[in-house]
C-alpha cells in the first residue's frame, strides 16, 4: 500500500532540511524527490506526497528479509497511526481477520 507523507515526514525521514521545507516551494522539493527516485507523486492540492516504492510494492524502507522497517524512529506518521489511519482505517492487512472486521 503506497505511504502518503506531508512535509514534516519528509524532515524527518531527512530527505529534505528543515529550511528547505521552509523557504522552497513544495512543487520544488516533489520535482527534486520525484528525480531522485524518492517519490512517485504529489498531490499539489493537498502538499501530500507519496514515497516510492519498489517494484514489489513494498515501501522503501522496508527491510526485504526481516521486513522490519528500518527508519523506525523516524517513520511518518501515517506509519506511526496506522491501522487508525489510512484507505481502510482500522484494517491491518496482517492482523488477525477476526480484527479487521
Amino acid at each position: 500500500m503506497p505511504v502518503e507523507v506531508k512535509m514534516a515526514d519528509l524532515v524527518r525521514l531527512e530527505l529534505v532540511d528543515p529550511f528547505e521545507a521552509e523557504h522552497e516551494d513544495p512543487k520544488q522539493i516533489a520535482k527534486r524527490l520525484t528525480k531522485a527516485g524518492l517519490i512517485e507523486h504529489f498531490n499539489f492540492k493537498n502538499s501530500i506526497f507519496s514515497l516510492a516504492r519498489r517494484a514489489s510494492g513494498d515501501c522503501q524502507f522496508l527491510d526485504a528479509k526481516t521486513r522490519r522497517c528500518t527508519v523506525y524512529d523516524k517513520r511518518p506518521n501515517t506509519c506511526r497511526l496506522h491501522p487508525q489511519v489510512g484507505p481502510r482505517p482500522n484494517h491491518c492487512p496482517y492482523g488477525n481477520k477476526a480484527q479487521s472486521r
